[in-house]
Parts: C-alpha cells; sequence; structure tokens
C-alpha cells in the first residue's frame, strides 16, 4: 500500500491523533475506515462528495470501506450545528429517505469490488437490540460539564433556549457506533469532531483501541463561512440530480465558491483550473465535471447545450413539463400553484412582485391578473422553470 499516492491535504484537515502515525498505519495495516451519514433527506449532496471522494482513495489502496447509514440516529436528529431542536423524523421517513443513498454514492466508490466492495451498514441493527444496561454504561463515559460546553449548546443557553436531553446522548450514539463496528478509522467533515472523538474514548475504554479520527473540510462559501450545501435549508446540489438542474445550480454558484468546489468535488487538476480566467467558464468547467461524475461525459455537454440555449441565446428549453388546466380563465396565483411553479399563492405572490414570473414572455406585474387559458401557453419562473399548457 502507497500512501504517498494520495493528496490528503486536498481533501482532509486534520487527523488525530497523529497523522505521522495514520500514514504509517496506511502503508503497512488493512484498516477498517467508516463514514456515517443520517438520513434525514432523500438527497446527498455535494458537501457529502468530499468524505467519499477521500474514501475512493482509500478503497483504492486496498483498505476495508464501511459507509454506516445512521437510520437510528437520524430519528433523533444530530444537534450539530443546529441552533435550535431538531425535528424528530419517524422509522418510516428515514428508511424512505435512505432508499437510494446506495445508487448515489456507488458513482464514486465501489460497491461490486472482488477484493475490497463498499459495504452498507445500518445503526438500527444495535441500537433496537441494546439494552437498558447497557446504554446506563455508556452514558456512564460522559459527563455533563463535557456535553455542556459545545459551543452550540452555550449559544442555546445564552438565548434562553431548551437543550432535549436526547440531544446530549447524540454523540455517545455516534461514539458507540465505532465500538459496535470495531473501526479503525472514522472520516467526517469537520462540524462532525466532537462526536467521532467521543467514538475514539469510547473505543479505548471498550476495547483498549486507538482509532484515527479524520476531518474533512467542509464545502463552505470562502469569503462569508457559509455551507454552499444544507439539507435542512434546502439549498444544495444533490448527488442525485438532473444533469439540467446540477447544470444550472452550479452556474449559480457564487465565483469566490468555484476553486473551491474544484478541490472538494472533483479530482480535476487545481494548477489545470487556474489557468482558467473567465468566473462563467470556470463554473462551467465545474459543472461539466460534475455531471459527467454522477451521470455522464454526454450528458454533461448535453446540459451545458440546453443551458446556453436558455440563458445566452434566450430560447426556450428543449422539454418543457406540460400541465392540463380545465379552467378557461384563471387567477394567476393559482395558475402558478397548479403548474407547481409555486408551492403556495402566498409564494407566487412573491415572485411576482419581484418580477420572477413571465407568460409567454411577458413579465407579469399584477398578483391580481386573471389569466386566459389557451394552449402552448409558456409559463415561466426564474431562469430555469418553465411550464406550458396542454
Amino acid at each position: 500500500m502507497n500512501s504517498k499516492s494520495i493528496n490528503l491535504k486536498r481533501w482532509v484537515d486534520k487527523i488525530y491523533p497523529s497523522e505521522k502515525e495514520f500514514l504509517k498505519a496506511l502503508k503497512t495495516q488493512k484498516l477498517t475506515i467508516y463514514h456515517g451519514v443520517d438520513p434525514t433527506a432523500p438527497g446527498l449532496h455535494l458537501g457529502h462528495s468530499t468524505n467519499y471522494l477521500l474514501l475512493k482513495k482509500f478503497q483504492n489502496l486496498g483498505h476495508k470501506i464501511i459507509i454506516l447509514i445512521g437510520d437510528f440516529t437520524a430519528q433523533i436528529g444530530d444537534p450539530t450545528g443546529k441552533l435550535s431542536e431538531r425535528k424528530a423524523l419517524t422509522k418510516k421517513q428515514v428508511l424512505k429517505n435512505a432508499e437510494t443513498y446506495k445508487s448515489q454514492i456507488s458513482k464514486i466508490l465501489d460497491f461490486k469490488s472482488k477484493i475490497n466492495p463498499v459495504q452498507i451498514k445500518f445503526n438500527s441493527k444495535w441500537y433496537e437490540k441494546i439494552k437498558f444496561a447497557d446504554l446506563m454504561k455508556l452514558m456512564a463515559n460522559f459527563t455533563h460539564g463535557k456535553m455542556i460546553k459545545r459551543n452550540m449548546f452555550q449559544q442555546r443557553l445564552k438565548k434562553g433556549q431548551e437543550i432535549n436531553f436526547i440531544e446530549f446522548i447524540y454523540p455517545m450514539l455516534q461514539g458507540y457506533d465505532s465500538v459496535a463496528m470495531n473501526v479503525d478509522v472514522e472520516v467526517g467533515g469537520t462540524d462532525q469532531t466532537f462526536n467521532m472523538m467521543a467514538g475514539r474514548d469510547l473505543l479505548k475504554k471498550y476495547k483498549k483501541k486507538e482509532k484515527f479520527v479524520i476531518t474533512t473540510k467542509l464545502l463552505e462559501n470562502p469569503k462569508t463561512g457559509k455551507k454552499l450545501m444544507s439539507k435542512s435549508e434546502g439549498n444544495y446540489i444533490a448527488l442525485n440530480d438532473s444533469p439540467k438542474d446540477m447544470f444550472g445550480k452550479v452556474m449559480a454558484l457564487p465565483d469566490e465558491a468555484i476553486m473551491h468546489c474544484f478541490e472538494l468535488c472533483t479530482e480535476v487538476s487545481l494548477i489545470e483550473v487556474k489557468k482558467i480566467k473567465n468566473p462563467k467558464d470556470a463554473k462551467a468547467r465545474l459543472a461539466k465535471e460534475i455531471i459527467t461524475i454522477y451521470h455522464s461525459k454526454k450528458e454533461a455537454e448535453s446540459a451545458e447545450k440546453e443551458f446556453n440555449k436558455i440563458f445566452k441565446e434566450k430560447k426556450l428549453p428543449t422539454e418543457i413539463p406540460e400541465i392540463r388546466i380545465k379552467e378557461k380563465k384563471i387567477n394567476i396565483l393559482d395558475l402558478l400553484v397548479k403548474t407547481k411553479l409555486a408551492p403556495s399563492k402566498s409564494e407566487a405572490k412573491r415572485l411576482i412582485l419581484q418580477k420572477g414570473v413571465k407568460i409567454d414572455g411577458e413579465v407579469q406585474k399584477d398578483w391580481r391578473e386573471v389569466i386566459e387559458i389557451k394552449k402552448g401557453l409558456i409559463i415561466q419562473v426564474g431562469k430555469r422553470r418553465f411550464a406550458k399548457i396542454n
């Protein structure tokens, strides 16, 4: 195993307890390396891909890779980075969200390798069997003082907000995943450091074993420090988005974030990317690289042509969803909701007031407008959403 073939610095922020010791183990041992994800939404996004691209390097070196689906812990909710209590999910919701995770991740990691196929595990396997006495024993390894020092809890206390006791035990549960699987390494974003270090402590106590913790860089806007992808806020590029949506969303990213996305979401040479001076050209290249990973090169080229057709040539998309409307006349707010171009009348009104709605190419300014329905009528919301009346 040759660790020199990996550019760790591209994706990695820190390695605990020692980068030197980890590199030595990487060369001399077959390590069990895991990354966990809670299925709180059906789409994995580019923020997750940082971990998968790094794990791909480890898999190529012959190490054992585990993707842990937190189907049990997702029902509790990870409080990390949240300044308010997370809404609990049902088991049915969690399993529904996780249905396509394997197919999404398989765009990067190899689940069919004859040497070391990636394994998928679910942490409900051990948590649904755990006894109360075992849970008490687990909780005895942590103190209130240690937990309450977490920055997010301190911020909540200052605002007079409550902290659910279940949120306290979440790091213990994530930590125990390492014990249950007897892993050597855990990989996760820097925002997961506290939870991953809890697993390191538990492995020492339960199995007298050292665990390496590798924190990966977060996909953030370097200017604002805010996450570029957020499942809870709904603004993310999903790994199972269509090529057309991927291209449009990448082109909408802030210019200052493009190099960061190249670094963390692709394997393209950064020296090569730095030669691209025009931000729009850089975004287009990034969009094509990402679409090629999750779809194909052919679909990446097609998505670029479609994008240029709409935004450069100001033409209509090749394919527009067709909607059947029974009414001969309809209020514009109802029309936007029926065509699913707006989730509600209030949102439809907001879009109109912001001059974000066009009908047959004409900007709509009056939310009270009654629209005469005719076949072939084109409704447009924003730059990328269209519907045609059948």
